[in-house]
């Protein structure tokens, strides 16, 4: 019998498939059937502290200024009445997702504010969350500030946090940063267990026929997995911190070969909303039949086996590969006649 299971962020996990923050998690029926379609942790949708201050914002104007300019409703203010606001919401929806799933729960977090990473952070881990995942979703387009001013954003906020909340704390990072496994290794000194490799930051697009801005959510497609295979591969075995890849995931090959790179985790979103929870059955059967036909014993055994550190020519997932890709490209044939 195989043995599927992975270390990830400290937790012992029957398997490397954990479906990531999604709409999927706001439904206890569907957390409980992607459970049962075998699910080994799960990453609840992101808590943003923006959406915290509008409703605070919108409830203090309807409830303590209703009365601005009418001086006889003074005695008709509305009643709060049984109102819950969205932490409020998150931590009862976290609450129940503890108590229904034998799986680990992993809250997200997706703050603004130093004040508010901290605060909020301090009550998932008080809510009973098994680690935190922070969700730094910063698009670095301000001139004036520097690379390095940007990882010092990323870093006092881990220490922040770190001074206040024991949870193993995983980082969400874009692909931006201009030396990542530098980066990676301050965030190990900084105390974070985790980094998760990559977050998307979904891109506006130009309505040509209304001249305007507009945003879609596009699903990823399998072949963004390239370039976590890549930067999992250069990571695994020069980093202590849990390596998990999200994006781009839709199939056993893609999870094989992210787990084949070094990844200890693979996170699943976009399959499972185009598919729903049995797209997990399906990868996770793909995965371990492939596993058997190669007799592999363990996910341990194969993991990182294709790692940079143990190729025989490193070189595969750095420059070299680039000019052999160039050099290796023929058109087809009438294309250029």
């Amino acid at each position: 019998m195989i043995d599927l299971s992975t270390d990830y962020l400290g937790l012992k996990l029957k398997n490397p498939l954990v479906p990531s923050a999604s709409p999927l998690s706001r439904d206890l029926d569907t957390a409980l059937r992607l459970e049962d379609a075998g699910a080994a942790a799960l990453v609840m949708y992101s808590l943003f502290e923006e959406e915290l201050q509008a409703e605070d914002a919108m409830l203090d104007r309807f409830l303590t200024h209703a009365d601005l300019g009418h001086g006889e409703a003074d005695s008709f203010l509305p009643d709060h009445g049984e109102f819950r606001g969205g932490l409020e919401r998150y931590l009862s929806h976290l609450h129940q997702l503890k108590r229904r799933l034998e799986i680990p729960v992993v809250a997200s977090l997706n703050g603004v504010s130093p004040s508010g990473w901290v605060a909020l952070g301090r009550e998932l881990e008080l809510a009973g969350a098994d680690a935190l995942e922070l969700n730094v979703y910063h698009v670095a387009a301000d001139m004036q500030q520097s690379g390095h001013a940007v990882e010092a954003r990323y870093l006092e906020l881990l220490a922040d946090l770190r001074r206040v909340v024991s949870l193993p704390i995983v980082m969400k990072l874009s692909p931006y940063f201009s030396s990542l496994p530098n980066f990676v290794k301050q965030l190990q000194t900084a105390g974070a267990q985790g980094v998760a490799l990559f977050n998307r930051f979904y891109q506006p697009d130009i309505d040509l026929d209304e001249l305007r801005m507009t945003d879609q959510l596009h699903l990823s497609s399998a072949d963004e997995a390239l370039l976590r295979i890549r930067w999992i591969s250069i990571l695994h075995g020069r980093t202590q911190l849990t390596l998990a890849a999200t994006g781009g995931v839709h199939s056993e090959s893609e999870a094989l070969k992210l787990l084949l790179a070094g990844a200890d985790v693979v996170h699943l979103a976009s399959c499972l909303l185009a598919h729903g929870p049995g797209k997990l059955t399906d990868i996770l059967a793909g995965l371990q039949h492939w596993m058997e036909e190669r007799e592999y014993e363990s996910v341990a055994q194969m993991k990182g086996s294709m790692s940079q550190q143990n190729l025989p020519d490193p070189s595969v997932v750095a420059r070299a590969s680039y000019l052999r890709v160039l050099d290796s490209f023929t058109a087809k044939p009438g294309v250029w006649s």
